[in-house]
């Protein structure tokens, strides 16, 4: 490489060291985000790897990094390619992973009522409309919401008698034992019986190639949120709470049955957290102020974001058209679409997962 070239490279290289990411708050030089840079000439083209999904961001990220580029003495034509890739990051130790799924997060809460289903199948949505592949699995055995959520109807598939097709709609591969019985029955299922089948729905269910699978786990913190939770190959939790007291007393129980089996927290969701009427635009916090980032702020865990409570928001899940793609433009839609994109970041930046890159050693004796 000429002289020239090569401090034409390292020119390159400082300018784009000026750009940050908008969400780690870091430049893309230094967190290896940059590949394949190439200069002919006055062109210069590269990439830049994110390691979350971000198809909104894309546009802007491109814009900045050819304007640093651009003003860079003798350069020309600048060519950028931006994309996304997730990799598997690691989980509880001990635990069998899940073929074709590399990354699995349990949206949980302490108690009932809180909205956990709907915030799942958002959050859910809102990561494939960034880019991601996504699954969806309804652990909640007595109260199965995402086939009717999700707008899906009907059995899945077994196309060998054993593994179950997932079910799809809105570019989510689902599975949910609502699928599998009848709307009105009940599940009277002791604890054993309900988290076999659950496990059964998680591993015998064909994912295919999914970078996140959002797992929407029963309210509360009893025997089968925690056999679950030492049983599933978890890459972190995400808690959902509303701000009043009782529900931020429930959920810190959740926070504390992860910690003990080893699952960390990605970070707190505030659902309810404000009313605004819909006929004056009276802005009232009807289940307190803030609880949830306080609560976040005292153990020290990431705040997501918070969410309104809004008639629109339960109409849309109830119709079978969850507010990412009823109005996936609207304010609600943006607030999920941040929270996902603030998760996907939490897990980009968590250790990743080696196991598949170690070989399987036997010992043998040779007598």
């Amino acid at each position: 490489m000429a002289p020239e070239e090569q401090l034409q490279q390292q020119t390159v290289l400082n300018a784009l060291q000026t750009v940050l990411d908008p969400n780690t708050g870091k430049d893309f030089v230094s967190s290896k985000a940059v590949k394949n840079l190439q200069i002919s000439g006055s062109d210069v083209s590269f990439d830049v790897e994110l390691g979350y999904p971000a198809k909104s961001q894309i546009p802007g990220l491109r814009k900045s990094l050819i304007a640093a580029v651009k003003g860079v003495a003798g350069v020309g034509n600048v060519s950028v390619n931006v994309t996304s890739k997730v990799v598997s990051h690691s989980v509880q130790r001990g635990v069998q992973l899940l073929p074709n799924v590399k990354n699995i997060i349990a949206v949980a809460s302490g108690k009932g009522g809180v909205g956990k289903s709907t915030t799942a199948v958002n959050l859910a949505l809102a990561l494939a409309a960034e880019g991601a592949s996504v699954g969806l699995l309804d652990a909640d055995i007595y109260g199965p919401s995402q086939p009717m959520m999700m707008g899906i109807e009907g059995r899945p598939e077994s196309l060998d008698g054993k593994n179950m097709e997932p079910m799809e709609n809105y570019g989510l591969q689902v599975m949910s034992i609502g699928f599998l019985v009848a709307q009105d029955e009940a599940m009277i299922w002791r604890g054993p019986m309900a988290t076999q089948a659950l496990e059964q729905l998680l591993r015998q269910t064909n994912w295919k190639d999914l970078d996140y699978l959002i797992v929407d786990l029963p309210p509360g913190t009893g025997d089968i949120q925690l056999t679950l939770s030492q049983r599933v190959p978890m890459t972190g939790a995400v808690i959902v709470t509303t701000p009043q007291d009782i529900a931020l007393l429930d959920a810190k129980k959740g926070i504390k049955m992860f910690e003990k089996v080893g699952v960390p927290i990605l970070g707190i969701v505030e659902n309810m957290a404000v009313h605004v009427c819909s006929q004056c635009g009276h802005v009232e916090h009807i289940f307190g102020q803030e609880g949830g980032k306080k609560m976040a702020a005292e153990y020290g865990m990431d705040y997501l974001g918070a969410l309104p409570l809004d008639m629109q928001i339960r109409l849309q899940a109830d119709g079978g058209r969850p507010t990412v793609v009823a109005d996936p433009d609207g304010d609600v839609a943006a607030i999920y679409k941040a929270i996902a994109r603030k998760m996907a970041i939490t897990v980009a930046a968590k250790a990743k997962d080696f196991s598949a890159k170690f070989p399987t050693i036997t010992i043998s004796k040779n007598t």
